[in-house]
C-alpha cells in the first residue's frame, strides 16, 4: 500500500469508528456490528504501525489509553469555571427569582440534572480535541487530556471545522461501578464507594489505559462563550453543542415559571433511583444569554444560575459509643461510634453531636439504633434515636468532667452551651499551631481541614509538626475514618509529600514566628535566601532590612536560639524538608516597581491573593489599608469605604477592565 493509499484508507477507517461511538455511546444506536468495530479498529491499529507519521492525536486507537505521564501539569482557564450557589428548599429557589425579578428581567429558565460527577473543561481547535481538564480552583485546573481521549461519548474530532471550548460532567454509570467493584472483588481489591470517588480515582490516573477501562461517560451542559456563535439562550447553546457531536443530556428542560420548576424538581427527585446515573439535585440557569451577562457575577458565583440540591437520605445504624475530643481553642465534642454504614454513597462510621445539650435534646444512648443523614448531602448527621427499638441494654449518655487529653476540670464559658478545657499547658493547644502549619498560606498541605487535623491529633496520629510526615505509617487507621478511602488517603500523602518541596517562605510563615505573616515571609525569604542564613542573623542584622522593626527582629532572633526550635529545624531538614527560597525573582517594571496598591472589592476573573502574588512580583508593594502612601486601588465589585478613601485622597484608581489590561501587557492572562 502507497503513503497516499494508507492516508486516505485511515481516513476513512477513523470516520467509521468515530461515527460508530457516536452512535453507540451518544444516541444509544448501533450503526455497526461489534465484530466489524473491531475488525475495523485493528485495520486502523496496523495501518498506524506500519505508517506511524500518519498516525494522529486523534486516532480512534488513542482512546484505548496506553499513554503514561509523570505527574499532572496544569492549565488555565480562559474563562473562570466558577461554582453555583447552593439552595436547599423552595423558598431559597423563589427567593432567587424574585432577586431576577426586582431587577427587572422576567426570566425564562432551563433546568438541567446536576449529575453527580467531575467537572471537566474540553477545548477544540479547527474540531480537533486539544486538551481536557478539571475544574481545580476554578482559575486553574490539571491537565487530564491523556485520559479524556478515552472516554468514548466525548468526540475527538467534531462535526464541524470549529474552535471552540465546552464544559460538563465527566461521569461513571451506576451499572459500570456495579460491574467494576465486582472485578475489584474478585481480584481482592477494595471496592469503590460511589461513582463520584470512582471518577475522580480514574480522571487522575497517570495511566491512561486504567482511565480507559473504566468506561467514563460525559454530559456537556455548558459554553462559556455562547455570545460568540450568535447563540442567544442557554437551551440553544445546548442544542449548538449537541450537533457538533457532544452528548447533551435529554432530561434538560425549558420552563416558564416557578411552578414549572417545582413540577421538574420533584419529577426528578422521585426519578432519581432510576436513573443509570447518579444526580444530587437539579440546576436551574436564566435562559436568556444577554439578561445572564447583565446579571453578572459575584467572586464565587454567577447571579443567573443556583443548584437545588436534594433533600438528605436517612438510614438506620447503632450507635456504638459516644467519645469525646479536644478542639484547638480547648472546646470539647462529643462524638457518636457508630456501626458502619453506607449513607449516599459514602460508609459513616463517626459523626459530631456538637455538646451536651445535643446529646440531651435528643436523648440519645449508647446502644441505640439511630437514623444517620447526610446535611447538605455532606456533613453526616445523627437525626434521632428509634425509640422503638429499644430494649433495656442501652446506657444514658454522662457528659464528662475532666479533659481527655490532660485531665483537667471542665468549664463553660458564661452563657454558652460549650464545655472548654481551660488549661493553657494542655497538649491540644498545639493544634492551632499544626492547623496554621497545613494552612493555604503556609506550606498548603491539601487534604487538611482544621476538624481533620483536630481528629488526628485526638486520636494521636499528630502532635507536632513532624509527625506530619510520619503519617503513612498510620495509613490502615486513616482509611477506616469517616470521609477517608484509599485514594484520599493516597491523595492527602501524597500532598504532604509534595510539601516538601515548598519554597523557603511558606516554612517560614508555617511556623508560626511572632510577627511573621505570608508576606513578612516572603521578604526575608528573598533576602536571605536559607534558613540557616536567615537563623544566622543578629537582631541589629536583621533590623537593617527594609520593614524589619525591632519587635520583629527580636522575635526571630529569639525563635533561633530557643533549643527545641533548633531541633525542629533539623528534624525537619533530615526529612527532606525544603530549607531554600525557590520562587519567582521580582521583574522589575516603571509602572510597578515600589508602588504601593490596595484590592478591595471583588475582582470577577481573578482571586485577591493571586492578584497580589502577581503584582508583587513585578515589584509592587500590597496593603490591607489606604493612605495617603498608597500610589492605586483596585477596585472590584462591592468596594466599600476603601474606594471612598480612595477617592477623597485622590489616589489613582484602576478598576477592572484596566487591571486585565496591564495583566495582559505582562502576560499573566
Amino acid at each position: 500500500m502507497t503513503l497516499e493509499e494508507a492516508k486516505k484508507r485511515i481516513a476513512e477507517l477513523s470516520q467509521i469508528l468515530e461515527d460508530a461511538n457516536y452512535s453507540y455511546y451518544v444516541l444509544a444506536e448501533s450503526n455497526i456490528t461489534d465484530q466489524e468495530f473491531d475488525s475495523y479498529l485493528r485495520e486502523l491499529e496496523d495501518l498506524e504501525k506500519e505508517f506511524p507519521l500518519l498516525a494522529k492525536s486523534n486516532s480512534p486507537t488513542k482512546r484505548v489509553g496506553g499513554l503514561v505521564i509523570d505527574k499532572f501539569s496544569k492549565i488555565k482557564h480562559q474563562i473562570p469555571m466558577l461554582s453555583l450557589p447552593d439552595v436547599f428548599n423552595e423558598e431559597e429557589i423563589k427567593a432567587f427569582d424574585e432577586r431576577i425579578r426586582k431587577s427587572g428581567y422576567n426570566p425564562t429558565y432551563v433546568c438541567e440534572l446536576k449529575i453527580d460527577g467531575v467537572s471537566g473543561s474540553f477545548h477544540y481547535e479547527d474540531g480537533n480535541l486539544i486538551t481536557g481538564a478539571t475544574r481545580g480552583d476554578g482559575i486553574t485546573g490539571e491537565d487530564i487530556t491523556h485520559n479524556v481521549r478515552t472516554i468514548k461519548s466525548l468526540p475527538l474530532k467534531l462535526k464541524k471545522k470549529i474552535s471552540i471550548e465546552v464544559r460538563g460532567e465527566i461521569y461513571m454509570a451506576k451499572e459500570t461501578l456495579a460491574k467494576l467493584n465486582r472485578e475489584r472483588e474478585l481480584n481482592g481489591e477494595g471496592i469503590l464507594q460511589n461513582p463520584r470517588n470512582a471518577t475522580a480515582g480514574s480522571i487522575r490516573q497517570l495511566d491512561s489505559s486504567v482511565a480507559a477501562k473504566r468506561n467514563l461517560d460525559t454530559w456537556i451542559y455548558h459554553l462559556p462563550n455562547p455570545l460568540d456563535y450568535g447563540i442567544k439562550t442557554q437551551y440553544e447553546s445546548l442544542e449548538f453543542m449537541k450537533s457538533l457531536g457532544f452528548k447533551v443530556n435529554p432530561c434538560n428542560r425549558l420552563v416558564k415559571n416557578i411552578s414549572e420548576i417545582l413540577s421538574y424538581i420533584h419529577e426528578y427527585n422521585e426519578k432519581r433511583e432510576s436513573l443509570p446515573y447518579d444526580i444530587d439535585g437539579v440546576v436551574i440557569k436564566v435562559n436568556d444569554l444577554n439578561m445572564q451577562q447583565s446579571l453578572g457575577f459575584t467572586s464565587k458565583y454567577p447571579r443567573w444560575a443556583v443548584a437545588y440540591k436534594f433533600p438528605a437520605l436517612e438510614v438506620l445504624t447503632k450507635l456504638k459509643d459516644i467519645v469525646f475530643t479536644v478542639g484547638r481553642t480547648g472546646r470539647i465534642t462529643p462524638n457518636a461510634v457508630l456501626d458502619p454504614v453506607l449513607v449516599m454513597g459514602s460508609t459513616i462510621r463517626r459523626a459530631s453531636l456538637h455538646n451536651e445539650d445535643y446529646v440531651r435534646e435528643k436523648d440519645l444512648r449508647i446502644g441505640d439504633v439511630v437514623s444517620i443523614r447526610k446535611a447538605g448531602d455532606v456533613i453526616p448527621e445523627v437525626v434521632e434515636a428509634k425509640l422503638e427499638r429499644r430494649n433495656g441494654s442501652e446506657r444514658p449518655f454522662k457528659m464528662i468532667e475532666n479533659c481527655p487529653i490532660c485531665g483537667s476540670k471542665l468549664s463553660k464559658k458564661e452563657g454558652q452551651v460549650d464545655h472548654y478545657c481551660f488549661n493553657p499547658l494542655c497538649p491540644a493547644k498545639h493544634i492551632e499551631g499544626l492547623i496554621h502549619y497545613v494552612s493555604r498560606h503556609a506550606m498548603n498541605i491539601d487534604g487538611f481541614g482544621e476538624k481533620i487535623m483536630e481528629d488526628f491529633f485526638n486520636l494521636g496520629f499528630i502532635r507536632k509538626i513532624p509527625d506530619i510526615y510520619h503519617l503513612e505509617k498510620h495509613r490502615k487507621d486513616l482509611i477506616e475514618l469517616e470521609g477517608f478511602g484509599n485514594k484520599s488517603v493516597d491523595n492527602l500523602l501524597e500532598a504532604i509529600t509534595i510539601s516538601k518541596s515548598n519554597s523557603l517562605e511558606r516554612l517560614l510563615f508555617g511556623l508560626g514566628i511572632g510577627g511573621i505573616g505570608d508576606k513578612t515571609a516572603l521578604l526575608l525569604a528573598k533576602t536571605y535566601k536559607t534558613i540557616d542564613e536567615l537563623a544566622s542573623k543578629s537582631v541589629l542584622e536583621l533590623q537593617e532590612k527594609k520593614d524589619i522593626g525591632p519587635i520583629l527582629a527580636n522575635n526571630i532572633y529569639e525563635y533561633f536560639q530557643n533549643e527545641e526550635n533548633q531541633k525542629l529545624i533539623e528534624e525537619l531538614k533530615e526529612l527532606g524538608i525544603n530549607m531554600t527560597y525557590t520562587g519567582e525573582e521580582e521583574v522589575e517594571n516603571d509602572l510597578l516597581n515600589e508602588k504601593k496598591f490596595v484590592v478591595t472589592g471583588t475582582i470577577s476573573f481573578m482571586g485577591r491573593d493571586e492578584i497580589e502574588r502577581i503584582l508583587e512580583k513585578y515589584g509592587a508593594h500590597s496593603s490591607s489599608s489606604v493612605s495617603s502612601k498608597t500610589d492605586f486601588v483596585i477596585v472590584g465589585d462591592n468596594p466599600g469605604s476603601k474606594y471612598q478613601k480612595a477617592i477623597d485622597l485622590k489616589i489613582d484608581i484602576w478598576d477592572e477592565e484596566k487591571l486585565r489590561s496591564i495583566l495582559e501587557e505582562l502576560k499573566e492572562i
